[in-house]
């Protein structure tokens, strides 16, 4: 469809720009020389240039040299943890959860949930990403930086079988709360921490609470090899059959990492009744040293999408999702023993569609196109480390960085316009965060809000 100049102003044209587009078997392609029509928050057409040249809007973005495609989405990050990043390094995974991450979360309050978040958005925006899957805890400050910055997330409130009842029950009251806030751009899910931190009646619980309120569930399981054989060893069973027996595989389903997911664990994922997706950092596990990756091949074959994911800045030391979808078309290059998989073509799937189903939103983000959402990015190839262009595909996922997205829309509002932001103040929030920090990281009570023995 293409808007006529006759049509009522629309409300914004990005023109001049090479537009990533799929087509109707979900195959990347790109539009050149086009231009994005914007009204009401919604992508209203792709057209050329030329057709958009005589239309009146009430603001224009000149985009030549650059390229527009659908916002990236963090399909599974701790954003207040950026509060930590850098103080625990080095560690394996135990000693990083037990020493030191557990005892200094114990120290936290709403007002450095909130802090850490409108920090982690800032660095978001500036990395292309525009929707974020969100795991933690005091998600009421995290719900109302979203609402203030403009960004579009998937909220839920982390919970733990030590705390008692309250913490299903204040996990159900955050999701009924804030499902549609933010003019539609906060959904909610359920947020157990995982199977073996949450037992299975509670498990149960909520997957029965998860088809009563029509809400996703989003946890961690399968995160790693050890996981796996732990709960093997200890209970016959592995994490993946943990959500199968507790009624967890059969709602809708985000579930972090999966390096963790044996051969046995693929037919109940494939039978599973709900929409079912993994996300992938890889950052963090090559970081932990984990033998194992996500199996995306493995995953794709039998259905489930695999979004891209960053984990928390703790752990990862960024929310760079550009660095995930090179990092993870690599390391699946090299756990393949095959240098075909995974393409750049193939990483940019990952990157647009499948994680805007992960994260419930394969209807209405992902993609450039008449009547989805306008979460669009635009990305400047015209720096030396760009050029020269022979696969655009593999620029972008191979040469391109974050620091290259100039523009970041969602909703057809701009939060950030040639590198500047314009909804998150950073030198201010900063200051204050850095103000919080000795308070933050003292360890000497020690406490832990829970401790890690898989």
């Amino acid at each position: 469809m293409t808007p006529s100049a006759a049509d009522s102003p629309v409300d914004l044209i990005i023109s001049a720009c090479t537009v990533l587009v799929h087509d109707d078997q979900e195959r990347i392609g790109f539009a050149e020389d086009a231009a994005i029509v914007v009204r009401g928050g919604i992508v209203e057409a792709v057209t050329t240039a030329a057709e958009a040249a005589d239309l009146t809007a009430a603001e224009r973005i000149d985009a030549r040299g650059q390229v527009a495609l659908p916002g990236l989405i963090n399909c599974h990050t701790h954003a207040p943890m950026v509060a930590l990043r850098g103080l625990a390094e080095d560690l394996p995974t135990e000693e990083w959860f037990n020493d030191v991450v557990w005892p200094v979360e114990s120290n936290l309050t709403e007002r450095d949930v909130e802090l850490g978040a409108r920090l982690a958005c800032a660095e978001m925006i500036r990395a292309g990403v525009t929707c974020f899957a969100d795991h933690y805890f005091a998600m009421d400050a995290v719900a109302r930086v979203v609402a203030d910055c403009g960004m579009r997330a998937l909220l839920g409130e982390a919970f733990f079988s030590s705390q008692g009842p309250e913490g299903l029950e204040r996990s159900v009251e955050f999701a009924l709360r804030h499902r549609g806030a933010a003019d539609g751009r906060i959904t909610t899910a359920l947020a157990p921490h995982a199977p073996y931190t949450v037992d299975d009646t509670d498990l149960t619980r909520t997957a029965e609470l998860a088809r009563t309120h029509g809400l996703p569930v989003h946890l961690h399981a399968a995160e790693n090899r050890d996981q796996t054989e732990a709960s093997l060893a200890r209970h016959g069973v592995t994490p993946i059959e943990v959500l199968e027996r507790t009624g967890i595989l059969h709602t809708d389903l985000l579930l972090a990492h999966g390096t963790g997911i044996v051969d046995s664990d693929l037919p109940l994922l494939e039978r599973a009744d709900g929409r079912t997706a993994v996300a992938t950092a890889p950052r963090g596990y090559l970081k932990f040293a984990w033998p194992d990756t996500t199996p995306v091949r493995a995953l794709r074959d039998i259905g489930v999408d695999v979004g891209l994911a960053t984990d928390g800045a703790a752990s990862n030391n960024s929310l760079d999702v550009w660095e995930s979808m090179a990092l993870t078309s690599l390391v699946q290059k090299s756990a393949e023993g095959d240098p075909r998989r995974l393409t750049s073509r193939e990483a940019l799937h990952h990157a647009t569609l499948q994680s805007a189903r992960a994260v419930g939103l394969g209807d209405s983000a992902g993609g450039i196109a008449p009547g989805r959402r306008a979460d669009i990015v635009l990305v400047d190839l015209t720096g030396p480390h760009t050029r020269p262009v022979h696969d655009l595909a593999a620029t972008l996922v191979h040469s391109a960085r974050s620091a290259d997205v100039r523009t970041t829309i969602v909703d057809g509002r701009i939060l950030m316009r040639d590198r500047e932001l314009l909804t998150i103040d950073v030198p201010e929030v900063a200051r204050k965060l850095e103000e919080r920090l000795p308070a933050l990281v003292d360890r000497s009570h020690g406490r832990r809000i829970q401790r890690y023995g898989t």
